[in-house]
């Protein structure tokens, strides 16, 4: 897979099974809903994208403006974007362990965070799981725990952490 040409795409409904597969591989302890995947796709299409290296999809991200400093919880629909965000927030990155280490993950967030600069996001934001914490400081995120924010992502397991990135 190495020699294969990264290619990140706009997400479609018709992969949202192949998602669900990459997402039971990456995330065992907790699955969302097909209905999540459905929400964001109609919310906010843009930052819907899949990694299809030609052989299958190995990776996706859901990502959109939100609050800030209000992650959303996992398996909840959102109903709508708020008319005002705080920050652009990056819900789910997922790979299958074949796609790891060669660097479709850096490239996905890198293009997230100068299309969200880009248009006028001061700040990204996430909820890092299962021990990804050091992938996204390497990236520009710093952790930005407070009591309410460790109770807000008890949710997404016990070493969780809400982590951001200024970008103007």
């Amino acid at each position: 897979m190495a020699g294969k040409v990264t290619h990140w795409r706009q997400m479609t409904k018709v992969d949202i099974p192949a998602v669900l597969r990459v997402q039971e591989e990456a995330y065992p302890w907790h699955q969302e809903g097909v209905e999540v995947f459905e929400e964001r796709l109609t919310l906010y299409p843009q930052g819907c994208l899949a990694l299809d290296l030609g052989e299958g999809l190995v990776g996706y991200i859901l990502s959109h403006p939100w609050h800030a400093e209000e992650p959303p919880p996992l398996d909840a629909a959102l109903e709508r974007l708020p008319e005002r965000p705080g920050t652009y927030y990056l819900h789910d990155l997922a790979l299958l362990r074949s796609a790891y280490g060669v660097g479709h993950g850096a490239r996905v967030v890198r293009h997230l965070a100068q299309t969200a600069g880009t248009a006028g996001f001061e700040t990204m934001s996430l909820v890092a799981v299962n021990q990804s914490a050091p992938f996204w400081r390497r990236h520009g995120f710093e952790e930005r725990m407070t009591l309410i924010l460790t109770e807000k992502v008890a949710c997404y397991g016990d070493d969780a952490v809400f982590m951001t990135r200024t970008l103007l």
